[in-house]
């Protein structure tokens, strides 16, 4: 994300819903950013053709809006994902996290994913908690996705949004539930033809 001038304003993750099409978290995308770029993990990073947040995000308080979308000029030839709205995720469920975040050592740019658990679902929000056998997400990982099985197939069931901790690999992570309504509105109204389990 750059700002007016041209300056880096810091990476997210995110998740593609079409060839066209990125999920990513509304913090990502607000405040002074006027530009984004999207690094598929090889060649040069691609600008955005635009993007926009959830209307009612808030950058304070902790806000359940924190969904974004970016549209890109052109096809990025990459397979995207659908997203879980036949159901709500289950405590206790395996899912995938994935993102471009640090890792614990630090190491910035590369994609990673790893094995967690739900440990909590609400109207709103999926959490998972750290240990020492489950994957957690760290600065960088915000806007992916974490992902869990249905029909065969990984979908999205939420969006990467916080930490309780400020430091990798400890507490409590946040996830933006896609089956929140005004989630799941805000982004079939932009990109209807994502798909959908």
């Amino acid at each position: 994300m750059r700002d007016k001038d041209g300056s880096g304003l810091g990476a997210c993750s995110g998740t593609l819903l079409t060839q066209r099409a990125i999920l990513t978290a509304a913090h990502c995308v607000d405040g002074d950013v006027r530009s984004v770029s999207v690094y598929l993990g090889s060649g040069l990073p691609i600008i955005a053709e635009s993007f926009v947040a959830h209307p009612a995000y808030r950058s304070s308080g902790g806000s359940t809006a924190d969904a974004a979308i970016i549209i890109m000029a052109e096809p990025i030839g990459r397979t995207p994902i659908p997203l879980l709205l036949g159901r709500d995720a289950r405590v206790g469920e395996t899912a995938i996290v994935s993102g471009w975040g640090r890792t614990q050592d630090a190491v910035t740019a590369t994609l990673h994913a790893g094995s967690t658990t739900i440990s909590a679902v609400g109207g709103t929000l999926l959490e998972t908690q750290y240990s020492a056998n489950v994957s957690s997400v760290c600065s960088g990982d915000s806007g992916g996705s974490i992902l869990v099985s249905e029909g065969g197939a990984w979908t999205i069931a939420g969006i990467t949004s916080a930490t309780s901790a400020n430091v990798c690999n400890t507490g409590t992570n946040y996830y933006v539930g896609i089956r929140n309504s005004s989630v799941s509105s805000f982004i079939l109204g932009i990109v209807p033809d994502a798909a959908r389990r």
